[in-house]
């Protein structure tokens, strides 16, 4: 481990370029799928619930996808190799995603675009974590470049697509997918993947059984989902307001530059104590309802350009810190599973429901409905962090392990 870290601590900086370039352009090409495609589909002809429907599917092929590609990483130990691989992929899958003309045929080709594209991030992060624990860089200092590349992306794919439609993105999200793949191939090689253990399915139902942490997650779902409806109809709720696609770039834009200035104000000055932490959630869920309160009450598409301002306080306080409760809910043995079942309901499972649900609500209801529901269901959220606060602050709370079979 010496050697290969001395080895790594002294490549060069371009190679070490050539890994936030990586970030920057991996994330550039994931937010012009998940933010203008299902634009392409509503202007293709599917109404509000079949995108919904549609969309929901990512999280669910990613049930699969991921434990395959770890699997696959595990088995390879070269994580850039995978990562190459599963990018190779999505330009041809994606190539095939713009030509089928069935319904059939494109729920078909999006599982399997979904299949190669769900893990993408985390398989990117995963080779992050790699050079970082090699030469002792920091993991934030690249994660930063995947925000800006998100950010910067969004507007610039606004600007192409509202003055070349389906093809621009097509071109667009293939051109950004290349400039990765290249960046990948300049990277040194490094074959070792980090030590990331399978999920235990004995921690897994332990941690399930703990009943604050189930409490915690079940009233994290009621803030997650309107989070993720938000996420997948803004663009939407944008258009149908009069608004271009440059509004939702720049929408896009406004709600992530910000991300990682409010991830390191959080972890340089949050206290690690569950009561601070359970009174920060109850301010965040409320931050939220406000959000869903003014998006409901919106006349203009630019009103929501300023509401996303909003975005980077919550979206960073409410997985920043839901993670930090994660692992003082769970005693150490079950904390890695526990923050698999967080991440797997808050980020899978509601990605699901919002994506039926909203769209349900979106298409016979309208998007000021969606907003109102949401804002009713944060509220429910809210009001049970509060209780459950007070009462871990009345009664304390230690994680024990239960060694009864």
């Amino acid at each position: 481990m010496a050697r290969l870290r001395h080895q790594y601590a002294s490549q060069p900086v371009q190679s070490l370029f050539f890994l936030k370039l990586l970030n920057f352009l991996i994330y550039g090409a994931m937010v012009i799928f998940a933010v203008f495609f299902p634009l392409y589909l509503q202007e293709a002809g599917m109404n509000k619930l079949e995108i919904g429907l549609l969309l929901s599917m990512g999280p669910i092929v990613s049930l699969a996808a991921n434990p395959f590609w770890k699997y696959c990483n595990d088995r390879q130990q070269n994580t850039k190799y995978v990562l190459l691989l599963m990018m190779s992929g999505l330009l041809l899958v994606g190539y095939l995603v713009f030509l089928v003309d069935t319904y059939r045929m494109l729920y078909l080709t999006m599982i399997i675009f979904y299949f190669l594209q769900t893990p993408l991030l985390t398989q990117s992060n995963t080779l992050t974590l790699c050079y970082t624990e090699s030469t002792g860089r920091r993991f934030e200092s690249f994660r930063m470049w995947g925000s800006l590349g998100w950010a910067i992306v969004a507007v610039a794919a606004g600007t192409v697509i509202d003055k070349s439609d389906a093809l621009g993105m097509f071109l667009l999200f293939t051109m950004v997918l290349i400039l990765a793949i290249s960046s990948a191939l300049l990277l040194k090689p490094l074959h070792r993947a980090p030590d990331t253990p399978w999920l235990n399915l004995w921690e897994f139902t332990r941690s399930l059984g703990n009943k604050y942490f189930v409490s915690f997650v079940i009233l994290g779902m009621l803030v997650a989902v309107p989070s993720s409806m938000n996420a997948m109809f803004m663009p939407f709720f944008i258009t149908d307001l009069g608004g271009s696609k440059l509004y939702v770039g720049v929408a896009v834009f406004v709600s992530t530059i910000f991300e990682a200035g409010i991830f390191m104000l959080l972890r340089k000055y949050m206290k690690r104590k569950i009561t601070h932490l359970m009174t920060c959630m109850f301010i965040v869920s409320l931050l939220l309802a406000l959000r869903w309160m003014l998006m409901a009450e919106v006349t203009t598409s630019l009103q929501i350009v300023f509401i996303q301002v909003l975005h980077a306080v919550t979206f960073g306080g409410f997985f920043y810190v839901g993670t930090q409760l994660t692992t003082l809910f769970l005693p150490r043995p079950y904390r890695s599973s526990g923050q698999a079942v967080y991440t797997l309901l808050l980020g899978g499972i509601s990605g699901m429901i919002a994506g039926v649900f909203g769209g349900w609500l979106y298409q016979y209801f309208g998007a000021v409905t969606m907003y109102k529901i949401s804002l009713m269901l944060t509220l429910c959220g809210a009001v049970g962090f509060a209780v459950m606060g007070y009462r871990l602050y009345r009664h304390g709370y230690t994680p024990v392990i239960n060694h009864k079979e």
